[in-house]
């Protein structure tokens, strides 16, 4: 008999064992237990977790810096996702050259620190120059501009003209090319379409005299972003809403960046729901990722005394992925990291399994049946394909032996629950987010001809794409259930093979 304590129930059957303690995998039982004939099925029932998971392309994001050098990360906030942004020379300093070994080294960093990299690449920002030298070499079109930014007059700021037909081309290749070169990369999360206005934010705020580009040219920007990078996800600021471009990039499938997350002087109240309803955006979180960053820092809201359920259930009402907190301090006090844990809790997707069921027996040569109840209880799809597997091995005492089986079911159209927001009301009650639907997933999987008679032991993980190179069969996302093994399996049951 097969005790394991992340297993609630099990079932011969449909029948429940009652009369057994409440650990048991009904596979352990032998087949003149009851004095009846052998079960035919086994009803697993996992025991849900209430741990912060360390999943890809959700959570916390480090800023400017990775996991391992952020001194203000606590222990217990795990970061799969790191966030830079630089400017076009960094990328770009010779004409129709990208500085591979610019990007690499921090791709390396991140990969080494168990992270992905997000990233924006800027074209303007007010007191510095962000393009390379050589746009204005040749023949590119350079404004300049007056801004007043932090109770600064920056006088001759430079700002290239995106409507200049030299700039805009020069700007559509560099797209162009990046895509080429790192679209799909596995350690690339996503990347902001973000290199229009002061720090790509789309805007040119505090100048009278820049000019944003002209529709047609906008346009061009988001096309070129869509179509050189179409396996790796994309999110446009939201700031672009004021040009009708965040509703034009979010049609084609990306997601949207808002920074000021946590402002209840304006941006939550007033601003993010208005104008993702005005752009017809609200629902675009399905198909591309939310990512939120905090305005000035989570210290802030405490000190202005602002209501940190509201503003981290709003949060998680509209879908987010991750947040990034510019890696500053957080507030103290217990109260407020409980209320962190909680949004971390289901920022994202979350997977929980329901309920596994399976024969006792199959031959070798034959499908294995596998039927299983799945929930998102987070906040947000995966945006990634990661598939099912199943993992059958030898119990001990046998020969060893161990089949790995990637099934044909993704995760990624496993929806969480939604609502619908009227802020004014909400903030009065903010209600939970409600959990995604429960979702029956049938999977089969073709068992070897030559796999040897006995008894197995089921595991199960969500793996790799089959994309990934040398990672298809390799345990990428924990799961919101206990029982996760040192190698991220997920041992679950037995199963006897038959010759």
């Amino acid at each position: 008999m097969i005790r394991r304590n992340f297993i609630k129930n099990a079932t011969i059957a449909g029948a429940a064992i009652s009369s057994l303690p409440s650990y048991v995998v009904g596979s352990g039982l032998k087949d003149n237990y009851f004095n009846e004939p052998a079960p035919k099925m086994i009803s697993v029932v996992p025991v849900e977790t209430d741990e912060i998971l360390a999943n890809p392309g959700i959570g916390w994001q480090t800023f400017g810096r990775v996991a391992k050098q952020d001194k203000n990360l606590p222990s217990w906030i795990p970061s799969r996702v790191c966030y830079y942004r630089w400017g076009w020379d960094k990328f770009e300093p010779k004409q129709g050259q990208i500085d591979q070994d610019f990007l690499n080294g921090y791709l390396r960093e991140a990969h080494d620190s168990g992270q992905t990299l997000a990233f924006r690449v800027m074209t303007t920002y007010p007191g510095r120059k962000n393009y390379p030298d050589w746009l204005k070499d040749i023949g590119g079109k350079i404004d300049y501009v007056t801004v007043f930014i932090d109770n600064k007059n920056h006088t001759d700021n430079p700002v290239p003209d995106f409507d200049d037909k030299i700039v805009l081309q020069a700007h559509l290749d560099f797209i162009e090319k990046l895509g080429i070169l790192y679209d799909g990369h596995p350690d690339i999360d996503h990347i902001d379409l973000g290199t229009i206005g002061w720090w790509g934010e789309w805007h040119l705020s505090g100048s009278k005299d820049a000019k944003m580009p002209s529709p047609e040219s906008l346009k061009k920007v988001v096309d070129a972003y869509v179509s050189a990078f179409r396996n790796t996800p994309l999110v446009i600021p939201i700031g672009a809403s004021q040009f009708k471009m965040l509703q034009y990039a979010t049609e084609k499938s990306t997601g949207w960046r808002a920074d000021c997350f946590g402002d209840m002087n304006y941006h939550m109240l007033k601003y993010y729901t208005q104008a993702l309803s005005r752009e017809n955006a609200l629902a675009a979180w399905q198909k591309g990722p939310v990512a939120w960053e905090s305005c000035w820092e989570a210290k802030k809201w405490v000190a202005e005394g602002w209501p940190l359920r509201f503003i981290f259930n709003y949060g998680l009402a509209l879908h987010g992925s991750v947040i990034n907190n510019k890696s500053a301090t957080l507030p103290e006090g217990e109260e407020v990291i409980e209320e962190i844990k909680r949004f971390l809790k289901r920022l994202g997707y979350r997977f929980v399994l329901k309920e596994l069921n399976h024969p006792v027996k199959v031959k070798a040569g034959n499908m294995l049946e596998l039927n299983m109840k799945w929930q998102n209880v987070g906040c947000a799809p995966s945006y990634k394909p990661y598939r099912l597997a199943y993992r059958l091995s030898s119990v001990p005492g046998k020969e060893k032996q161990e089949k790995i089986f990637a099934g044909s079911v993704t995760v990624n159209r496993w929806m969480p629950g939604d609502m619908k927001l009227n802020v004014q009301e909400y903030v009065k009650n903010p209600v939970d987010l409600p959990r995604g639907e429960i979702y029956n997933v049938n999977d089969s999987i073709k068992l070897p001809e030559d796999l040897n008679p006995g008894k197995y032991k089921l595991s199960l993980a969500i793996v790799g794409t089959i994309s990934e190179k040398g990672g298809s069969d390799r345990p990428v996302v924990q799961l919101g259930i206990k029982g996760r093994a040192n190698d991220g399996w997920y041992p679950l049951s037995e199963i006897r093979i038959d010759r």
